[in-house]
């Protein structure tokens, strides 16, 4: 089993949107069986709460399920549970690097870097901007899986 786990700031808005995006995909192409996915937060500060209320409401529109996501930190154990640690900005990479005592590891990346924007996706708690999250989280996601599929020889 592959696990990929998604990591932004406060794992109510981006890496939950991420997460369930990427399980829609896994779904759609019937690979729910080769690939695990999970989000976190580098901060404490929502710990148990649900997503945030824009996020709920863009899956929604995309009829996308919210079922069971709950905001958790990322813990230095996580680098060794999952293949592919994903963060949506440069800042969620310092942090990543730093709560798992792994700078510059490869299984460490930012989603954006796997399209033609290599940008940061940015924060929709600040922004207010839901819709330009989702539509850059797919896109990411879409290049995750396309490259988790080449690097493990899956077939979609």
């Amino acid at each position: 089993m592959i696990n990929v786990l998604f990591v932004c700031l406060g794992n109510i808005c981006r890496s939950p949107m991420a997460e369930a995006v990427f399980r829609k995909l896994l779904k759609m192409e019937n690979m729910t069986d080769k690939i695990e996915v999970d989000s976190a937060a580098t901060s404490s500060w929502h710990i148990g709460s649900p997503p945030h209320r824009g996020t709920l409401k863009i899956l929604q529109e995309y009829n996308i399920s919210s079922e069971g996501l709950v905001g958790r930190q990322l813990t230095k154990e996580n680098f060794f549970q999952f293949d592919y640690i994903v963060g949506m900005d440069e800042s969620n990479l310092s942090n990543i690097f730093e709560i798992t005592g792994q700078p510059n590891h490869p299984k460490i990346l930012r989603l954006l870097d796997l399209t033609e924007h290599k940008k940061d996706v940015p924060d929709p708690y600040y922004t207010g901007n839901f819709q330009e999250t989702y539509q850059l989280v797919t896109e990411g996601c879409r290049a995750l899986l396309e490259k988790i599929c080449v690097e493990h020889n899956l077939k979609k």
